[in-house]
């Protein structure tokens, strides 16, 4: 590139997370970063937009890098959004989300702001990686991670990109991490349950529990690999449709379907 490249950062867990300052800090060594990111945790509101109510977004310091940020009321899908129409002078070449703090493997996909941040600058096209950190705490070790997470997009940032920008999902074991793998998503669902509990005031509330099952043990999945200390590089999109069912569904002939049950009716 013969210009410094203009990076998108957003995360989920809010722009205070060590995190997403870890992420800043990576990145102002490969571009012209530009930080829009929740003013507060977002975490598990997946591709979620504000409708209904005002979004803020306002200008703000965090630390001393050389980043412009602003803060935002919205979600992770907001702050992209706004982002790319109304505060960066240009489409970024890049966005980046995280560092997340804990898993967004397999199915955890589904849930995350931190993917949906991503997945939405797939849709305008634009390349984006979304990093989260095998560790829930608050204070997380980040330092292992970021010299993955500056390979990857290095490795974005200066190769040609497929028609329509590259989206991955980047999984990054919490020690002892041995290298790289690309995989595909592991099949795994939660099996939830939800608490039921009384306030004080006797009023009843819910609150929702759950373990990860995991229904994949090939070899070739981002779970074999975080769980042999590898970090996941799963390529993902936008486009939910099921192609080898298509022409299953085609072979149904609705027209006839809906005469034979208007005969029944």
């Amino acid at each position: 590139m013969k210009n410094k490249p203009i990076i998108l950062v957003t995360n989920d867990d809010g722009i205070i997370a060590p995190g997403i300052r870890a992420l800043v800090n990576v990145m102002n060594s490969l571009g012209e970063v530009y930080v829009v990111a929740p003013n507060k945790p977002q975490s598990g509101i997946g591709h979620a937009i504000t409708m209904d109510t005002i979004l803020y977004c306002d200008s703000v310091q965090i630390d001393n890098g050389c980043q412009k940020e602003w803060e935002c009321s919205g979600t992770p899908v907001d702050c992209v959004k706004l982002a790319i129409s109304n505060i960066l002078p240009r489409k970024p070449d890049i966005c980046v989300s995280g560092i997340n703090h804990g898993s967004n493997s397999s199915i955890n996909i589904m849930y995350s702001g931190t993917i949906s941040a991503v997945i939405e600058a797939g849709i305008e096209g634009i390349p984006s990686v979304g990093f989260s950190l095998l560790d829930f705490d608050w204070n997380a070790d980040f330092e292992p991670a970021k010299k993955y997470v500056c390979k990857i997009v290095k490795k974005i940032l200066y190769n040609p990109i497929p028609k329509g920008g590259i989206s991955l999902n980047v999984n990054i074991p919490k020690k002892k991490i041995k290298g790289m793998k690309i995989c595909r998503q592991a099949e795994s669902k939660w099996k939830e349950s939800f608490d039921k509990r009384y306030n004080p005031k006797g009023r009843t509330y819910y609150w929702l529990i759950g373990d990860f099952i995991n229904f994949d043990k090939k070899s070739d999945t981002d779970e074999w690999a975080l769980k042999n200390g590898y970090v996941s590089i799963v390529p993902i999109k936008f486009d939910l449709t099921d192609y080898p069912i298509l022409n299953i569904l085609r072979s149904w002939n609705f027209i006839l379907l809906f005469i034979f049950l208007d005969t029944l009716l």
